[in-house]
């Protein structure tokens, strides 16, 4: 996902990786809306689409095999459904091909990074290939060498976290039958099971396993298709095609940049599975880090821009491991009536509107959002969207009456969505301070969903804001104007009446002003 968010913008990487091809089993199942705005930012949306279940949802059971949840999320605030099934290997493999689209990127496939040495300047790499060894000079190393990451052990980073280690029993089924799309999920005190239906008729059950079971033993085929059976009658006769345990945790590391060596994905955080964000957190780590690597590679903002990466996904990768914990928690309960008391207190507790639609919306996940790191905090306590969080992408409609969504009209780089009745002279002065560190950003006026396009202006230049949320966003916060950095989280929000919001504009760029020179 990196290597593509770089290529597309015009940035030279390349991909080690010790195995001789892309993973070929599947892994994560869910993929989630902020992931899929990611996908999109690639390019390639269009072809993964097709191999995603959108729009899916959780059915809870109770130790009586009787449903006293369900979680449907139904808003799509990022352009997409908050919950969708898909396969990795597939996502990965377009992943890969989407690379060739770039001049400078490649993939090293049979590669094994053996050590590495940060002077400062760069990064010298060894590798090992078919018993030889091959050198390479970076500018930037970027670990996502998962749970293990031998580059994390190189450094001394060491993780930390609760003591949270159990392990569960992972079969993948092909053939599905049932037309049946949401999860279900057993909250079981005799075996707690997960039954997650994918695309192109694939199934998944999960199975926790005991304290003192041993794994070997668990991986039985009868014992594994006893325990569908006890389940889902139907499912216990499909084709398996994989059979695994894993050992799930909860931790992150101490550090996630050391000199020009940065952790991504698995190897700077790991999640349990039961909220379905390992993967996605992973995906906004890629997010986070393209954009900044660009501006720093291409000498546009001084190295010191990638200090605001730990600051930034630390935080927010913390508090979904926390969600996955607390799930996971209410997902096992230890007897019959610690179940009987957390599931009829939720069943209670759902009678009332405001608790229902909490849960049913997903609203209990952590927003994406910021509270310290590269962008101007705000002080408009009524704001829908604070500053530093990412803004929503609705549909919008341009001058020749098609419509998209946001991202795909705005573009890759720094955005400013001014309104139409917004002073010119703030908007001017915004946009001749990111072009004097060199950034490029698109301007676009937003007409309200109320008025017509009143002349009209170039491609792109204008957009109807055809739901009002732009709108509402930017009032929302007593501005006239919002600017969006390359990720689209909330850089600044302008404001007529009140020349501080320009003037901290201009102190933070100012304070990442100072180019370096471009390595070779």
């Amino acid at each position: 996902m990196l290597a593509n968010l770089l290529g597309m913008q015009g940035i030279d990487s390349l991909v080690v990786e010790r195995n001789t091809s892309t993973v070929g089993e599947p892994r994560a199942v869910t993929i989630d809306d902020e992931s899929l705005r990611t996908v999109q930012a690639t390019g390639l949306i269009a072809n993964v689409l097709p191999h995603v279940v959108q729009g899916y949802g959780v059915h809870y059971y109770s130790w009586r095999n009787k449903v006293f949840a369900r979680i449907e999320p139904s808003a799509m605030d990022h352009g997409f459904p908050k919950r969708n099934a898909f396969r990795q290997q597939l996502l990965v493999g377009q992943l890969r091909d989407g690379m060739r689209r770039f001049s400078g990127s490649a993939i090293w496939f049979g590669h094994e990074l053996v050590k590495f040495h940060d002077d400062g300047e760069d990064v010298r790499l060894e590798l090992r290939h078919d018993g030889e060894t091959k050198h390479v000079r970076c500018d930037w190393l970027v670990a996502c060498d998962g749970g293990r990451s031998s580059v994390r052990e190189q450094l001394g980073i060491q993780l930390t976290g609760s003591s949270y280690d159990e392990k569960w029993l992972i079969v993948d089924l092909l053939e599905r039958n049932s037309a049946f799309r949401h999860t279900r999920t057993y909250c079981d005190p005799v075996r707690p099971a997960i039954r997650l239906p994918g695309p192109d008729g694939t199934l998944r059950y999960e199975f926790m396993l005991h304290e003192g079971e041993d794994p070997e033993e668990m991986l039985d085929e009868a014992r594994v298709r006893s325990w569908i059976h006890a389940r889902e009658p139907a499912d216990a006769q499909l084709p398996i095609t994989r059979k695994v345990v894993y050992a799930f945790h909860a931790r992150v590391a101490q550090r996630w940049k050391a000199g020009r060596v940065l952790l991504a994905g698995d190897a700077a955080h790991l999640t349990p599975p039961f909220a379905g964000q390992g993967m996605n957190s992973g995906v906004r780590d890629a997010a986070n880090l393209a954009w900044k690597l660009a501006a720093v590679v291409q000498g546009r903002l001084p190295a010191s821009l990638l200090d605001s990466y730990e600051v930034e996904r630390k935080p927010h990768a913390w508090s979904l491991i926390q969600m996955a914990v607390r799930i996971g928690t209410f997902m096992q309960p230890k007897s019959v009536p610690a179940a009987m008391l957390t599931q009829g207190a939720l069943k209670l507790f759902s009678i009332f509107p405001p608790v229902r639609d909490y849960v049913l919306q997903l609203k209990f996940k952590p927003k994406p959002r910021f509270f310290e790191g590269f962008f101007v905090p705000g002080h408009a306590a009524a704001a829908m969207v604070p500053a530093g969080q990412l803004l929503p992408q609705p549909r919008v409609e341009l001058p020749g009456g098609a419509q998209l969504g946001l991202d795909d009209v705005i573009g890759s780089g720094f955005a400013l969505l001014s309104l139409a009745d917004a002073d010119d002279g703030n908007v001017a002065a915004a946009l001749a301070a990111l072009a004097g560190t060199g950034l490029a950003c698109r301007h676009i006026r937003v007409v309200a969903q109320r008025d017509d396009f009143l002349k009209p202006a170039g491609t792109g230049s204008t957009l109807r804001d055809c739901g009002g949320t732009l709108e509402a966003i930017i009032r929302s916060a007593g501005a006239q104007a919002v600017l969006l950095r390359p990720d689209r989280y909330v850089l600044a929000y302008l404001h007529r009446d009140d020349p501080r919001s320009t003037a901290q504009l201009l102190q933070l760029l100012r304070a990442h002003s100072t180019p370096i020179p471009q390595a070779a």
